[in-house]
């Protein structure tokens, strides 16, 4: 009863106090540490032009890789590699061809600053951004602070976490799931395993990488130049080596090589068959690959059968 006789005044600061916390803005609902990463993952505003965003270069419908042997960048300017899939990496270590970047986060920053990429700087990004209403609304939900180069990493790193693939054929086999591989396929991944082929000594664990740093004999100082590795750790035991990638969706994702040479599987199988052939006088050849394999025609077309059963479904689905 006593609650039917409150003084008015007091009812009407009740009723009104509800206005002074508000709600989040609806534009926030959902937003998460992953959410706003892949708005920044797509977001042109982190080059220094505005032309470009992470995806320019890391196409989705590619398998986040680019479909040209060297991305566009602001001013049109060409990048010095191949850019790779930015897919499978949650459990890589040491980013690009080179290594130079500890994880995640810290790769982010290397494509913004790069001259012949995005042309820019993480702190100069995060000043637009906390100009845009919506971007420091965001921000705000997710840090409880502005936009900075620090958790511009950690969101962008996280979208990256997420775009991890296992649904291909190859599973499917391992799990007596259907479909699975053909015959081609199961063939060709003997040949993968096998002494005489060698691709398990450099492309194992689930992703199909060692996380190693090899030299496959793309580098002669004359017309292959790229040092690799070297050019991070100047050990000359790293002149020409690079990051073995691993291969999950590795048939959606040509050119291929760190300098995108060659545009099939077929190629890279027949190049690896015989590396000598495309280059007669390499420095610093790995072990593995001092002479030729051998491979017959038939092991050659099984494992590259097999290693477009390591497709993830979704991009089958798509063609």
């Amino acid at each position: 009863m006593r609650v039917l006789f409150m003084p008015l005044c007091f009812l009407l600061i009740l009723l009104s106090s509800s206005f002074l916390t508000p709600d989040p803005p609806v534009e926030n609902s959902g937003v998460t540490t992953v959410t706003l990463g892949e708005k920044l993952f797509f977001e042109k505003a982190l080059s220094k032009d505005r032309s470009i965003s992470c995806a320019s270069c890391h196409i989705p419908e590619f398998a986040f890789a680019d479909t040209v042997a060297f991305s566009t960048g602001v001013g049109g300017r060409k990048g010095k590699r191949n850019a790779p899939s930015v897919m499978n990496m949650g459990a890589r270590s040491l980013m690009f061809y080179d290594g130079r970047a500890k994880d995640l986060e810290d790769q982010v920053h290397f494509p913004v600053e790069d001259v012949n990429e995005m042309d820019f700087t993480l702190e100069e990004a995060a000043k637009r951004l906390n100009k845009d209403k919506q971007y420091r609304s965001w921000f705000k939900s997710v840090y409880n602070e502005k936009a900075n180069a620090a958790n511009i990493s950690k969101a962008i790193a996280a979208y990256e976490r997420t775009l991890e693939t296992s649904n291909t054929l190859f599973d499917n086999y391992m799990n007596d799931k259907q479909p699975a591989m053909d015959e081609a396929a199961i063939r060709g991944r003997e040949v993968f395993m096998s002494k005489k082929a060698k691709c398990f000594d450099c492309h194992f664990t689930p992703d199909f990488t060692g996380d190693e740093f090899r030299n496959i004999g793309l580098f002669d100082i004359r017309q292959f130049v790229d040092k690799g590795r070297y050019e991070v750790t100047k050990d000359s035991a790293d002149l020409g080596r690079f990051k073995v990638p691993g291969l999950r969706n590795v048939a959606v994702t040509p050119p291929y090589m760190h300098n995108g040479m060659f545009s099939t599987l077929e190629e890279v199988v027949d190049y690896y068959d015989n590396p000598f052939k495309f280059v007669p006088k390499p420095i610093n050849t790995d072990s593995l690959l001092q002479k030729p394999l051998g491979l017959t025609a038939l092991e050659k077309s099984d494992l590259v059968a097999f290693m477009k059963a390591l497709t993830d479904l979704r991009f089958i689905e798509k063609k």
